[in-house]
């Protein structure tokens, strides 16, 4: 059986997400209008998205099921 390949984070997912979402948004910056520019500034907000409900999950609001 194959053994998976573990290792520990040495950022946060919000970190990664930030810096993924700022990276799709320089390289959207430098290339023309098309599918390729569109592709990596909808990548971009996907990231914030997920940004978003990360920390929405993580609020102290929130509350496990009983």
């Amino acid at each position: 059986m194959l053994k998976r390949r573990r290792f520990k984070q040495t950022m946060t997912l919000s970190e990664r997400l930030a810096d993924e979402a700022a990276r799709c948004r320089d390289e959207a910056r430098t290339l023309t209008p098309g599918h390729r520019r569109d592709m990596l500034l909808r990548r971009a907000r996907q990231d914030e998205t997920a940004m978003q409900i990360d920390a929405w999950l993580r609020s102290p609001g929130l509350r496990a099921p009983t």
